[in-house]
């Protein structure tokens, strides 16, 4: 389990986050929603040790982890998706797998990888860079499982693609999640996000502004007030 308590981050003499509290649960989806500058990216990013918090703690499985490093917690099971295609462009799809996968587990992650997005068997030997946006995504999802995280933090990985792309990156979240992984998930299209989560928390200009589960949104003015954007398909 995550949890974040009173964290308060931001950059130079900027804050961003200001006493955030919020929990992932052992297997749970959590949507973390909100207006473009609300601190979403902020507090992914706080999450995955990249950046430390000036105020505040981070527990995860109940150890205080708010000063580890990336490294550390990529040990400790996080992953992180961050937003514009987490992938190595001058390499190779088969490469890119590889170097995410474990020592000694390399075929089994290749196969993994195509079992989870075929589409990736048939791109094996191409240079990542030279994909589709789609496939690209694809491919930064891809080691999500094969490093057998505990807890994905996933930044906007249905941004720019088509709606038959989104629709197989939901059915990869969707087994991920079978697989035991709890998943912290910002994403644009609001209601497919709440529609696999099993909690949500709303930012506004860095604070908490309601948490709790998707059904207690029903029927409130909550979109226009916090989120600001079409709430997508």
């Amino acid at each position: 389990m995550l949890e974040l308590r009173g964290i308060v981050a931001g950059y130079g003499g900027t804050t961003v986050l200001r006493g955030v509290d919020l929990i992932v649960p052992d297997g749970a989806v959590v949507a973390l929603l909100g207006a473009n500058g609300a601190g979403k990216t902020t507090l992914l990013r706080v999450a995955s040790g990249l950046l430390h918090p000036t105020e505040g703690q981070m527990l995860l499985d109940g150890n205080d982890v708010t000063r580890s490093s990336p490294h550390e917690l990529v040990r400790r099971g996080i992953c992180h998706v961050p937003e514009g295609r987490g992938v190595f462009s001058s390499l190779t799809v088969q490469e890119n797998l590889i170097l995410q996968s474990a020592r000694g587990e390399e075929k089994e992650a290749l196969e993994r990888a195509v079992e989870a997005f075929p589409r990736l068997g048939e791109r094996l030997a191409q240079t990542a860079g030279t994909m589709s946006g789609g496939e690209q995504q694809m491919l930064a999802l891809a080691r999500t499982y094969v490093q057998h995280p505990n807890l994905v933090l996933l930044d906007e990985v249905s941004m720019g693609l088509a709606p038959k792309i989104v629709d197989e990156i939901f059915e990869f979240l969707t087994l991920l999640r079978g697989q035991g992984a709890s998943l912290l998930l910002v994403e644009q299209y609001v209601t497919r996000a709440l529609a696999v989560a099993d909690y949500v928390y709303l930012l506004n200009r860095g604070e908490v502004a309601f948490a709790g589960e998707p059904s207690e949104l029903e029927g409130e003015d909550v979109f226009t007030q916090y989120v600001g954007a079409d709430i997508g398909h």
